[in-house]
């Protein structure tokens, strides 16, 4: 495993070993080593709370709000584009971090698949492919009151490797 940046503590590279094992963990176990639970767009904006990661699968939720609304009362697709492209990226990137690399999208299609208006949404993102220079995640979200999919989505990563890039 690669010396990570800012990693003096050894705490990354011992979070990414017990993901490597197989181990799922609370996000909570992951915070300072990426940006989960620092305010942003996907946690200050939208209220996404992330909840297990493992290198399978990565759950999050948010409590739909008048925030995440369009004028006709039902959730704005931007909304669930952000939320697949969080958990996309959050994946990738935690699968490739010990390679030193990074990861960035290439492409997110979203589809919207029934509307929502309040209530509790449950986001799971699984790969599809793992590649040497690419990934593509799969997200679902699913209302939590009965389990019926609101949108879902794909999201295609390239791996990057810090020394390949250029300003």
């Amino acid at each position: 495993m690669a010396e990570l940046p800012g990693d003096g503590d050894g705490a990354m590279a011992a979070a990414l070993s017990r993901l490597e094992a197989g181990e799922t963990l609370a996000a909570a176990d992951l915070e300072g080593l990426f940006a989960l639970g620092e305010d942003g767009f996907g946690t200050t904006t939208l209220g996404l709370v992330w909840d297990r990661i493992s290198l399978e699968a990565t759950r999050a939720y948010l409590d739909i709000d008048e925030r995440h609304l369009q004028p006709y009362g039902i959730v704005h697709g931007g909304v669930w584009c952000a939320v697949v492209e969080s958990l996309a990226s959050v994946s990738g990137a935690i699968r490739v971090a010990g390679s030193g690399r990074f990861v960035v999208g290439v492409s997110n299609a979203t589809d919207f698949l029934r509307s929502h208006r309040q209530g509790r949404i449950e986001a799971v993102a699984t790969p599809i492919h793992v590649g040497r220079s690419q990934q593509l995640w799969q997200v679902v979200l699913t209302r939590a009151s009965d389990g019926v999919q609101v949108a879902r989505g794909q999201v295609r990563l390239a791996n990057i490797d810090p020394g390949q890039v250029t300003t």
